[in-house]
């Protein structure tokens, strides 16, 4: 409970970006191209997970070295106050570019924490285990990702519902940002107070312990195949079905479908709080039946299911198949000074239908206009700055919550067993570095990269006029799940291992 109280704390901090990478789209960078602004967001987002494998290397050299107890309290601290800082930054309107590099700073900070501090709890809790329950043990880390993504959703939503949309967006959104801090103090308190694992110190005692665990990591060709043969062989494919399931399938609600976002945070939320058991579940059946079948049947069910999975969600919420309800259209103008050009307006369209579904949209189009008329870019009027929400009906939220559900339960597949998996890997005097490294290329590098790379295919698909653009943002994690899973099938073994010396 120690162990994986700090790393939820640490996944909170973490992704309380991604959470809000909406908002912190608008207040970080400039206000007058809203795509460009949300794709910077997600780039400065997918930088902390780039430099989590450095993190990696550094915490897992010093808990090779040190120990597994003082490198994963050093990580859960500078996680902690760089959260809290970010809450702290001024907006680009109050201190320009210094904005979006301060918070580029920080998420890399958070990067580097992260890289530390799962492989040490993974690490920890694996050396305390009984060996045929070392899957149900270590799947309660695994829980704690999904667990501070629910969280950091609950926070947002309760931050919202107790303020005014104006409240949130003005100062608000700094609140979940402030309130890590408070987490951060208390685990540090728990985890201060526990002992180092019990095979490190008896290894430390002994002086088995490694000089030099990078060299012996990734200098020696045998563990080196095997750090490669992790990575491109199990935890490539897991690292993309994670951020597919978790955070592209909560982008692809709001910025594709366009669903109100509160609408979205809650649905996302409840689907989360209702697969985050089967962690447990899978890692417990890994000790029973082995960790990679289970691994590799979660990469195979994904691949097949989520073009139609994805393409249900969308058409789910297809206004142009929906038919208008009586009195159902609510349309008003109205205009304000624009508050930087004197003589200058914002003229704003609201519209609002109501479906027969009970399906509700909402569309504001601001146009800015010049005394002397519309205004002129290169040539042709300044196109609308158009925001659109769509809040569902009961029966979709619910229809909508299942299928969410359903590629939770593919990252429970692929993500319960392999803490205990990667761990069982490699030899307790250089686990930390060895299993740390892969582990966070391919979440790091393959899964943090998705939301970007999947919007941009997104993006482009729709510029080209592709009838069916919504879905090209899936090739992504498609192609390379599918690569993980003939490598794992062929290579990996079946069979669990001991954490003895002579794993390889």
């Amino acid at each position: 409970m120690a162990s994986s109280l700090g790393t939820l704390i640490e996944w909170y901090d973490f992704y309380i970006f991604g959470s809000l990478a909406v908002v912190l789209a608008t207040k970080f960078f400039p206000a007058d191209n809203p795509t460009a602004a949300f794709l910077s967001t997600l780039a400065t987002f997918a930088a902390g997970f780039v430099v989590r494998p450095f993190g990696a290397l550094f915490f897992g050299r010093l808990g090779d070295i040190i120990g597994r107890k003082y490198t994963f309290l050093v990580t859960l601290l500078i996680m902690g106050f760089s959260t809290f800082l970010i809450g702290c930054v001024p907006s680009f309107e109050t201190i320009g570019y210094a904005a979006p590099v301060l918070v580029l700073i920080l998420r890399l900070l958070q990067g580097l924490a992260l890289g530390g501090e799962y492989g040490g709890a993974a690490t920890y809790v694996a050396e305390y285990s009984q060996p045929h329950r070392r899957g149900y043990w270590t799947s309660w880390i695994q829980t704690t990702a999904t667990a501070g993504l629910f969280i950091s959703l609950i926070v947002i939503l309760v931050t919202k519902t107790s303020l005014t949309p104006e409240e949130f967006d003005g100062w608000g959104w700094r609140i979940p940002f402030w309130i890590s801090i408070l987490m951060v103090g208390v685990s540090y308190v728990i985890r201060r107070n526990m002992k180092e694992s019990p095979l490190f110190a008896k290894a430390k005692k002994e002086g088995k312990t490694s000089t030099n665990p990078l060299k012996e990591s990734f200098g020696n060709k045998l563990n080196f195949k095997f750090v490669l043969l992790a990575l491109f062989g199990a935890v490539m494919g897991q690292g993309v079905i994670w951020y597919t399931g978790q955070f592209y399938a909560m982008s692809f609600m709001q910025k594709v479908m366009n669903l109100e976002s509160a609408q979205v945070d809650s649905m996302m939320a409840l689907a989360l709080f209702l697969g985050t058991p089967l962690f447990i579940l899978f890692g417990w059946l890994s000790d029973k039946v082995g960790r990679k079948p289970i691994m590799m049947i979660g990469m195979l069910i994904a691949i097949i299911a989520y073009r139609p999975i994805y393409k249900t969600m969308y058409n789910s919420v297809n206004i142009e198949e929906k038919v208008l309800g009586p009195k159902g259209l609510v349309e008003k103008r109205t205009a304000i000074a624009h508050e930087k050009i004197a003589g200058d307006s914002l003229i704003s369209f609201h519209t609002e239908k109501t479906f027969t579904d009970g399906t509700l949209l909402k569309r504001d189009s601001i146009v800015h206009w010049a005394a002397t008329g519309p205004v002129i870019t290169n040539g042709k009027a300044e196109a609308p700055l158009v925001k659109e929400s769509i809040t569902v009906n009961p029966d979709t939220r619910w229809l909508l919550i299942f299928l969410v559900f359903v590629q939770v339960v593919f990252v429970t597949m692929v993500y319960g067993p392999i803490a205990a998996f990667l761990v069982e890997m490699f030899p307790i005097r250089i686990r930390y570095t060895s299993m740390s490294l892969p582990y966070h290329i391919g979440n790091g590098i393959f899964g943090g990269l998705l939301p970007a790379v999947a919007t941009y295919l997104v993006t482009s698909g729709k510029d080209a006029g592709h009838p069916e653009w919504y879905l090209q943002g899936l090739w992504y994690p498609i192609i390379v799940a599918a690569v993980c899973l003939v490598i794992g099938t062929l290579y990996l073994k079946t069979k669990n291992k001991s954490l003895e010396e002579d794993q390889h």
